[in-house]
């Protein structure tokens, strides 16, 4: 039987984990990555329940606790800069202390890079620019100019997906606004901060000051409320940033100092905070995982482990079932379940973190200052059942 070829676009996080166990499962795969190169540092990000047992399999395990952030404190801030409530930040995220992880988003990228990177081919600095489908196999041309066949295709190339558009058509399609728009970026550590982080609330808005260790450089976050935006805004930089310094004019505490530094950052995301929900995840020989198929949104905290999970179970099936229609299937009906569990770990307008009435945030600030130091892993972060790993 003929080896089976697969084309993953996308290298961040369920991009190299579907090679990892697609190679194991003996398919020849290539990953293309419109980047130059696997992405370091980062925000931090979580890797919990189901997908710590992934990372186990993986054997990268060991290196990702090596990195473990260990935050150890999360302060809440009125909107006079006055602490509402202080808590340890797995409390509110639902982590489990010893067995979850918390790492730089690069720390978790190299890590899977590095367990793949000898056994598929990687492609950098280039990208899917057109797929035909046919019965045997689809056609791909690359941006860069070249042209190949593959068996199939998977896209892993996140929220934003052009392999989505490509297959599925456009975004608008499968995004739902879940009403909040948010800006990340670095900023130096001028409050000496350290293993900690600062979350300041006024109805609808928020920002956040979060110390890695005790780095020299903070991770600085600006949301807000806002209904969705115009197209034009998220491909303009120069707007986003008019409209969040706007937003947030006239706030006090260390806002304006944010807000400046936000204005001369060179490494500013901006973005609408969204889920992508969508009816099938696959057309014919083309599959979609990760974010490209069902972004949790980062106020779950799951998008990490949904990837991570989301790939062993799509490799699995493939494995499993040597045809791709019943393989893609089974990847769906075994894990759309979790993923609809933890998409519902968030409703429009009513992320716990950032209140968007007074009412809401007060309540907010007194059911914190009542939180347990010790929690148990939430159902929706274990609710998935691996298939044994081969």
């Amino acid at each position: 039987m003929n080896t089976r070829t697969v084309l993953i676009s996308g290298a961040s996080i369920a991009g190299p984990a579907a090679a990892f166990w697609l190679h194991r499962h003996g398919f020849a795969v290539t990953v293309v990555e419109k980047s130059s190169g696997v992405r370091d540092g980062g925000y931090p990000i979580d890797v919990r329940g189901t997908a710590v047992e992934v990372a186990r399999r993986m054997g990268i395990l060991p290196r990702l606790r090596q990195a473990h952030i260990a935050s150890r404190r999360l302060t809440f801030l009125d909107a006079n800069g006055i602490a509402a409530a202080v808590v340890h930040p797995q409390a509110v995220s639902g982590g489990v202390e010893g067995r979850d992880v918390e790492v730089r988003r690069g720390d978790l990228t190299e890590a899977l890079y590095g367990a793949v990177r000898a056994d598929v081919e990687f492609i950098f600095d280039d990208s899917i620019d057109t797929l035909t489908q046919h019965e045997h196999a689809v056609d791909v041309a690359f941006r860069g100019g070249a042209q190949r066949s593959f068996d199939l295709v998977l896209g892993a190339d996140g929220l934003h997906s052009r392999t989505r558009e490509l297959a599925f058509g456009p975004e608008q399609h499968f995004h739902h606004h879940l009403g909040y728009c948010f800006a990340i970026f670095t900023m130096p550590n001028t409050f000496g901060l350290a293993h900690e982080v600062l979350l300041w609330n006024t109805p609808g808005r928020a920002a956040a000051l979060y110390a890695v260790g005790d780095s020299k450089e903070l991770h600085a976050f600006l949301t807000f409320a806002h209904p969705e935006l115009p197209a034009e805004i998220l491909r303009d930089p120069e707007a986003q940033r008019d409209l969040v310094a706007t937003t947030f004019a006239g706030d006090g505490w260390e806002i304006p100092a944010m807000v400046t530094a936000m204005r001369h950052s060179n490494d500013l995301f901006f973005d609408t905070v969204g889920q992508i929900r969508m009816p099938r995840w696959s057309s014919g020989r083309i599959a979609l995982l990760g974010d490209a198929a069902y972004a949790p949104s980062f106020l779950t905290g799951q998008g990490s482990s949904l990837a991570l999970a989301g790939a062993y179970m799509l490799a699995d099936a493939l494995a499993t079932h040597p045809d791709h229609t019943t393989a893609f299937a089974a990847y769906e009906h075994h894990t759309r379940p979790f993923v609809e569990l933890n998409q519902a770990q968030v409703a429009t307008g009513e992320a716990t973190l950032f209140p968007t009435t007074a009412e809401a945030l007060e309540t907010r600030n007194t059911n914190l200052r009542n939180l347990s130091s010790t929690t148990s892993a939430r159902p929706a972060h274990t609710a998935l059942t691996l298939p044994p790993a081969r």
